[in-house]
């Protein structure tokens, strides 16, 4: 099991533990972005009270928001994919975005501030928050004031920016 810690530029932390028994090439995936400083500097872009965060793809730039782009995509691992995955969507459980293609994931992420049973099968669930501190972080972003611009809902009135993500446990 390896260990990370998302560090926001407010100064809290979240830490998370990946599963590469359940999502290998997610969590391989994953672990290379972070060695890459792919995530530096983006923000969480969307927040729901009562269901999720998720980042890993956007700068946010004053009120507005700007892709980044440039990962690759990799195969989603989830039942409705023909992959065994038996995370469930609780609380704390970091999972892969994606589009409507079942294997259009690359580095978008959320995690789960509530029990998201729905999503079970549909997304590769890949980990968990560590400890209770980082659940409550979790759940203090996905209550923050939001607006809409453009086609994009739920954004932060004030960004959430990821300042680093790195490795604590291979």
């Amino acid at each position: 099991m390896s260990k990370i810690q998302i560090q926001l530029s407010d100064g809290r932390n979240i830490n998370l533990d990946l599963y590469e028994d359940v999502a290998p090439i997610t969590v391989k995936n994953f672990k290379k972005l972070i060695n890459e400083n792919f995530f530096d500097g983006l923000c969480f872009h969307r927040t729901i009270k009562d269901f999720m965060i998720q980042g890993g793809g956007f700068v946010a730039d004053g009120r507005a928001i700007k892709e980044k782009g440039g990962a690759d995509t990799i195969k989603g691992e989830f039942l409705s994919n023909g992959v065994k995955n038996d995370l469930h969507h609780g609380e704390g459980v970091i999972s892969m975005a994606r589009t409507n293609v079942k294997d259009s994931a690359s580095s978008q992420f959320f995690i789960c501030s509530a029990d998201c049973a729905f999503l079970d099968g549909q997304y590769a669930a890949f980990g968990k928050t560590s400890d209770e501190e980082s659940l409550a972080v979790v759940k203090s972003i996905s209550k923050v004031p939001t607006h809409s611009l453009s086609w994009f809902d739920d954004i932060p009135n004030e960004p959430v920016v990821i300042k680093t993500v790195i490795l604590t446990q291979e």
